[in-house]
């Protein structure tokens, strides 16, 4: 995980996706410059969605699966073709299974117990979650009693709010409802979803965040 973090810090998570907008928004997605993308498993087309994306899109893409909560969901994510897989929380059934199969994973973890866990296991990069809910200094006090751990931002954090985020020393950001315009996506506007996509990573990459 820290080699996908480091090239590309910010995933594009995706939930409930309309079938018949997958196409037409990856795409948008994609020309607009993101990389990394996260199908949430918790809508039951996750899977097919995913294999989907698999088949269809550019060879550069990473695609993980996200809110794998069990064995068997890991499972069915490694058959979709998932690069990777994303938790909420360290159910130590998914941290054994992805350790011993290595297989790449971000699991979530929101207070020192769950860090300790998680590295135990040999899970060095891990995702803060929920990020907004606890202070920007929070990582800070993370790292003081385990250096050797990187953490990706999510829940609640938006294109307007990634900046700070990244300077605050967190490693990456993941973004899911905030990333585009409602309206946009409602509008199915793809070409104004992609330039909104490129200025949001031009602007990090103005400030050498990218």
């Amino acid at each position: 995980m820290h080699n996908i973090i480091k090239k590309y810090p910010v995933i594009a998570i995706l939930r409930s996706t309309p079938q018949e907008d997958l196409e037409a928004y990856t795409s948008a997605l994609y020309e607009g410059g993101l990389r990394v993308f996260e199908v949430s498993f918790s809508s039951k087309t996750a899977a097919s969605q995913l294999e989907w994306m698999k088949e269809h899109m550019a060879s550069d893409t990473c695609i993980g699966a996200g809110t794998v909560l069990t064995r068997e969901a890991v499972e069915t994510a490694v058959q979709a073709g998932a690069d990777f897989l994303l938790s909420p929380s360290t159910n130590p059934e998914v941290l054994d299974y992805c350790r011993v199969n290595k297989i790449p994973l971000l699991p979530g973890v929101f207070s020192p117990t769950d860090v300790s866990v998680c590295l135990s296991y040999g899970f060095h990069t891990l995702k803060l979650f929920p990020a907004a809910e606890l202070p920007l200094q929070y990582i800070k006090s993370l790292k003081g009693p385990f250096p050797d751990t990187e953490f990706v931002a999510v829940g609640g954090v938006t294109p307007q709010n990634t900046s700070t985020y990244l300077t605050s020393g967190f490693a990456g950001v993941g973004i899911g409802s905030s990333l585009v315009d409602k309206s946009l996506f409602q509008e199915k506007n793809w070409t104004q979803i992609t330039e909104n996509i490129r200025l949001f990573l031009n602007s990090l990459k103005e400030v050498n965040l990218l």
